[in-house]
């Protein structure tokens, strides 16, 4: 599937939300190599965009009707890591974490597209 317009997608999550999507697609850009996939979503979600190296997914940008999330998956390794440098993520996204149920291959952290956390915070999660 070939990247929808930006207007497309400003209009199915909003004006702050698209200005977030990017910043966060920039920041990801920025400082990984991989190959970036756009696909309709599932259920709800219109538009599901990738980013994959090696079979191996980094994250995943949903978006439906007035939400946008981003979707990052710890396995037991990445949650390890995760735990051993909780020290420097925000209380925000320690939250999401805590409250994110342990599924058989890993933590599916469902992490909204607002303000609430930084694009800091994410990158790091993300390492």
């Amino acid at each position: 599937m070939d990247r929808p317009a930006r207007n497309e997608i400003e209009n199915l999550i909003g004006e702050a939300t698209i200005d977030r999507w990017e910043q966060l697609e920039t920041a990801i850009d920025r400082q990984y190599e991989m190959d970036k996939y756009w696909n309709k979503g599932f259920g709800d979600w219109v538009y599901e965009y990738k980013y994959r190296k090696s079979g191996k997914t980094l994250c995943t940008f949903y978006a439906k009707q007035d939400v946008a999330n981003l979707l990052i998956i710890l396995g037991k390794t990445e949650r390890e890591k995760f735990e051993r440098q909780r020290e420097y993520f925000s209380e925000e996204l320690l939250t999401l974490y805590e409250s994110t149920q342990i599924h058989y291959d890993g933590k599916w952290l469902w992490i909204p597209i607002d303000e609430k956390l930084s694009v800091e915070d994410i990158l790091r999660m993300l390492k």
